[in-house]
Order: C-alpha cells, then sequence, then structure tokens
C-alpha cells in the first residue's frame, strides 16, 4: 500500500539533505512520546500545461502551525517559508507528481514527558506514491467495517491537532479492519456518531444529498474535506454538515472517503452491507476534484501551486 520509493534529498532544517543522510538519533523526543505534527499533500503532473500542480500547499502548511500552536510547539520557519522549501525540494529531486509529508518534531536533548529544551526539528520529504488505497479503488470502491476503537475526543488529543501522537488510534483501527477484511475502519466518536477513517474524512450520499459529519462531532479539519463542500456548492449539490449514525452509513445510496493520500476513494461496502461501486454524484464530485487538483480549472487557481518544468 505505501511501500516508499526513495529520492534524492531531503529538506531538514533549512537544509537539503541526502535521503540516505537524513537521520534521527534514537533517543529523539517524538520518538518516544508522539510529540510531532505533520501535514500530507499531493503535487500532480498536468499534461495539458505540463506544469507540476501542488493542491493547497499553503492551507497543509498553515494547519501544521496551527496543529503546532496547539500542541505548544514553535515551529522556526513561517508556512510560507515551508511552501518554498517544498517546491525547491521537488525541484531538487526532479520529480513530476509526489507525495509530500512536513513533519515538525522535538528532537534529541530531553527525556520524560516534559518537551521543555529539545529541538524543534523540521523536515519535508516528497516521494512518488499512487493511489493510497489502490488504483482500483478510486472506481470500484472499498470495504470498510465500523471499528470497536473510539476517535479521541475533544479533552483528549484535540482532534484540530494532526499529530502523531494520535494516529495510535489510527494504527489499532486500521490492523483491526485489516484482520476481519476490510481495506479501512470507519471510527465512532465516544457518543456513538460517525467521526472519520483512520486518515480521511468521510461523505453519504442519500436522495441526492451530500452529508458529512459536522467538526463539533470531533473530526480533524480536512483540507480535501473543505475542498469537496466548496466543490459541491459549485456543482449545485446540496451538501449538510450533520451528525451521522452507523445505519446512516448501511442505507447510503453513497459513500466515500476524502483525504489527501486518499483522495476521493468510493466506499463499496459498510459492515458487509452492500453500497455498490462508484456512484454518480460520487463520480461527479471525483472527476472535479482531480480537475481542480491538476490546475485545469480557472476558477481555483489560488488553490495550486504550480512549478514549470
Amino acid at each position: 500500500m505505501a511501500d516508499i520509493q526513495e529520492v534524492d534529498y531531503i529538506w531538514k532544517n533549512g537544509e537539503m539533505v541526502p535521503w540516505a543522510e537524513a537521520t534521527t538519533h534514537v533517543l529523539t523526543h517524538a520518538l518516544h512520546y508522539g510529540s510531532g505534527v505533520f501535514e500530507g499533500a499531493r503535487c500532480y503532473y498536468d499534461e495539458e500545461s505540463g506544469d507540476s500542480v501542488i493542491f493547497r500547499l499553503q492551507d497543509h502548511m498553515e494547519r501544521l502551525h496551527r496543529s503546532a500552536k496547539i500542541a505548544m510547539m514553535e515551529i522556526p520557519y513561517t508556512a510560507e517559508e515551508l511552501c518554498d522549501a517544498t517546491v525547491e525540494l521537488i525541484k531538487k529531486n526532479n520529480l513530476k507528481s509526489c507525495y509530500i509529508r512536513p513533519l515538525a518534531y522535538y528532537g534529541y536533548g530531553q527525556m520524560g514527558v516534559d518537551p521543555t529544551g529539545a529541538p524543534v526539528d523540521v523536515i519535508i520529504a516528497v516521494w512518488p506514491w499512487d493511489a493510497y488505497l489502490g488504483p482500483e479503488a478510486l472506481e470500484n470502491g472499498i470495504k470498510v467495517g465500523v471499528s470497536s476503537w473510539r476517535q479521541r475526543s475533544f479533552n483528549a488529543i484535540p482532534p484540530a491537532v494532526k499529530s502523531s501522537a494520535s494516529y495510535m488510534n489510527s494504527i489499532l483501527a486500521k490492523l483491526e479492519a485489516k484482520s476481519h477484511g476490510y481495506a479501512e475502519a470507519v471510527m465512532l466518536n465516544e457518543s456513538g456518531h460517525v467521526c472519520e477513517g483512520t486518515g480521511e474524512n468521510l461523505f453519504v450520499v442519500r436522495n441526492g444529498i451530500l452529508s458529512t459529519p459536522p467538526l463539533s462531532d470531533g473530526l480533524l479539519e480536512g483540507v480535501t474535506r473543505d475542498t469537496i463542500l466548496t466543490i459541491a456548492c459549485d456543482l449545485d449539490i446540496p451538501a449538510v454538515e450533520e451528525s451521522l449514525t452507523r445505519s446512516d452509513l448501511y442505507i447510503a445510496d453513497e459513500v466515500f472517503m476524502t483525504g489527501s493520500a486518499a483522495e476521493l476513494t468510493p466506499v463499496s461496502s459498510v459492515d458487509d452491507r452492500f453500497i455498490g461501486k462508484r456512484g454518480p454524484i460520487t463520480e461527479e464530485l471525483q472527476k472535479r476534484y482531480f480537475e481542480v487538483a491538476c490546475g485545469r480549472v480557472p476558477e481555483y487557481e489560488e488553490w495550486v501551486t504550480r512549478i514549470k518544468h
């Protein structure tokens, strides 16, 4: 699913470092306590223009800073500086398309839960990465199951922070889903409402209306989620944010998951309740999403960062 294809360089603390030399000490604070925040973005190659197009890069770097603020971590680079570094890194590695992983974390120098005094290290890595859940999944969909693991509450690790530590919850749910023969898990919140996948937001379609859980139900404020809601509005597809139960998933006409890695992936069944292949609204949104993300729709030009080749 996610084998890493090595490239030449990783950006670390302001420098281009050869891939094999981008290392960290085994006593790094984040390795022991999960004290890191991260992002995931994509760069697409648009054959029509010949440009590489990074989708919503500024929004991702700003969210990285928001996560760090919640975690009381000071990132020593502005969002704009991180955007510039990303562009230079992609050029340095001669990549036309890639996945982008920025990470800020407490480094080597302190041990114990309190990270005070540990340096904040920042890296940006890029590498070629195809569809996260498989290329065939974009059309045929994936089988998912509702996990027994609940998503964290607002008073545990806040859902607004995209942290390394919070993804242990996702790992548990993902492994459980795989053991039951599912490609992905759906996580409920502590109230029993549908929250999100292990790394994706979730949408359902019923009677022509698009629904997604509200942020108040404890999900990450996804950049792709926001993109889909905006596109749906522009396409005159009725869309609402409302709490959903697992039964709403079972009786939906269409279900799909969104995320920078997952892009827009249909769900073919939930807990072995058959939904079907990609539905018409899912297909319309998916087609438009890729057009927008590849920089082919002038109305959304402010969302893209172009790299000329």
